[in-house]
């Protein structure tokens, strides 16, 4: 005898399935596209694209540090899954990984707050207590470097070593 609870739910897990297969059979053009529409992908796009320019060597720079954090997370990663690591040094990795995710976010954090404050598009790359900003300006002024340094060191309990470069 079907209750009531098992008909609603056999009536939801129903509609489910039919939804997902429905979803899972769509052309991926209709996905793509934000009005629903469907959009022939094979003709040229009319609309001009919107290009989000940044200074060459802030891009590279970032590029480099990421490629090198994923090497490194990469090779904890492997100590961490390697069944012959002693559990000293899957201890060691996985505090390694911790402090390198929080230096990561710790680096955006910072970016983010120099171009929110001093309007100034800015790398940062932590290593221990040092600190390298690197800004993209062509124009050195020790002011704004010493402003730099005094916002970068304001999130920091302990004394960090910060440098300041102006390149651009």
């Amino acid at each position: 005898m079907i209750n009531k609870k098992n008909l609603w739910f056999l009536t939801l897990f129903s509609l489910i399935l039919v939804l997902s297969v429905y979803y899972i059979t769509m052309p991926t053009e209709l996905l793509l596209t934000s009005n629903g529409n469907y959009v022939d992908t094979n003709k040229e796009q009319t609309e001009p694209t919107v290009a989000i320019e940044e200074s060459e060597l802030i891009t590279a720079l970032r590029v480099s540090s990421d490629e090198e954090l994923m090497h490194e997370l990469d090779a904890l990663k492997e100590v961490l899954t390697n069944t012959e690591s002693s559990v000293d040094e899957k201890n060691t990795a996985f505090e390694k990984m911790k402090i390198l995710n929080i230096n990561k976010g710790e680096e955006t954090k910072l970016e983010k707050k120099l171009l929110d404050e001093m309007q100034l598009k800015t790398f940062v790359k932590i290593d221990g207590d040092q600190i390298k900003v690197v800004v993209d300006s062509k124009e050195h002024d020790t002011t704004v470097a010493n402003n730099i340094m005094r916002s970068v060191q304001s999130n920091f309990d302990k004394k960090m070593y910060i440098t300041v470069q102006f390149k651009g």
